[in-house]
């Protein structure tokens, strides 16, 4: 039989050495202080959320008007004590005076009574979302079916329950949701950008909206599009990076952007009504009613020699852009 020290003593040795880089390494750990927001608790706060906006699409089944302010008001309940609790830890972490006698509760209870308020608003706002990805998308069946099942709508969901939250000054929380979603659908939009109504991602996946972006309303966007910025300036005193400039672009009203095209710079304006063809890169201002595309590529046949098996051909292709 082995003795008790044995066995155990490579795991107490690489224990030891963990904890040792919890203090060498400290910007990656947060030990001793008051306890963060939990992104599992976020994450089902949102899944209430989302039964609230969209009601009898989740859990809950058979609801009626005349069991729906019942179910309703249950979950906003919930959901006001729980994300409270939440927020109220993002401010503490967040209070960058170190001043601890601010009482954090009240103010996160009032912040988020005032985020619960937003909700009738939010769902007139959502409802046009489906409705342009109805409109938009000759594919979709139905309502039903762009909610249950379009990764746009889901992403853009969760991106304006989290933009209340950040017009409102909560810290922390708005990313974790947003980030959240970025990871279900595959599509990044930071919670401090600003999108108007009839917003409409078809397909989604790959597409990237920074914080400091604004887009009007009725715009369409589709897979792999990246609305970014274009150069990071930095303080010429400390050489740290500047932050809170605009640095992200300006979509106006009835754009459509098509796939991979790519959109960069705070004084980029894409104008109302213009058209970005797929694959595009702009980092200057176009006006109103405009279509940019690449030039049209060519593509080059050349059919199968004698040599080649029988009906087969060889392609070539070949970009010219």
């Amino acid at each position: 039989m082995g003795t008790e020290s044995g066995p155990a003593d490579p795991l107490k040795s690489l224990t030891e050495r963990i904890v040792a880089t919890y203090e060498e390494c400290g910007a990656v750990h947060h030990l001793g202080h008051l306890p963060l927001p939990s992104y599992r608790e976020v994450v089902d706060i949102l899944a209430d959320l989302r039964e609230v906006l969209y009601p009898g699409f989740g859990r809950r089944q058979n609801l009626r008007l005349s069991n729906a302010a019942y179910h309703v008001g249950d979950l906003i309940d919930g959901v006001r004590e729980r994300l409270s609790i939440q927020v109220a830890r993002a401010f503490r972490h967040g209070c960058l005076s170190g001043d601890d006698t601010a009482d954090h509760d009240t103010i996160a209870d009032r912040v988020v009574m005032r985020f619960l308020e937003t909700i009738p608003a939010l769902r007139y706002t959502l409802a046009d979302d489906v409705r342009a990805a109805h409109e938009g998308d000759p594919a979709a069946k139905s309502l039903d079916e762009i909610v249950f099942c379009y990764p746009g709508v889901a992403a853009v969901t969760v991106y304006r329950m989290a933009h209340e939250l950040y017009s409102l000054g909560v810290p922390l929380i708005p990313r974790m949701m947003t980030e959240y979603a970025h990871g279900k659908s595959g599509i990044d939009i930071h919670p401090g950008a600003t999108i108007g109504r009839r917003f409409f991602i078809d397909h989604g996946t790959g597409v990237v909206i920074g914080e400091t972006t604004q887009i009007g309303d009725g715009v369409k966007l589709y897979q792999g599009v990246t609305l970014g910025a274009l150069h990071f300036p930095r303080d010429e005193a400390t050489g740290e990076l500047r932050r809170g400039l605009k640095r992200h672009p300006t979509i106006e009203d009835d754009v459509v952007i098509y796939a991979n095209a790519t959109i960069l710079g705070g004084d980029t304006i894409i104008g109302r009504r213009s058209v970005v063809g797929s694959s595009a890169w702009i980092t200057r201002s176009i006006a109103p009613y405009t279509i940019v595309t690449i030039e049209s590529p060519r593509l080059r046949y050349r059919e199968g020699t004698n040599g080649e098996a029988e009906g087969e051909y060889q392609t070539r292709v070949n970009y010219q852009i």
